[in-house]
């Protein structure tokens, strides 16, 4: 599964997701709410990349 990355320097790895947030590990990125922020900066989902 693709990483995505936040202006901040925050990854969002699938196989780990966001407990804190309520995403569970395993969680692609196309079945994150759109809703979710970054838990590090608060940037939105609309503003990652796909990590290299």
């Amino acid at each position: 599964m693709e990483k995505w990355e936040c202006p901040c320097g925050y990854i969002y790895d699938p196989a780990e997701g966001d407990y804190e947030q309520g995403v569970d590990p395993g969680t692609p990125w196309e079945r994150v709410p759109e809703e979710w922020t970054c838990p590090k900066c608060g940037a939105a989902k609309e503003d990652f990349w796909k990590a290299d």
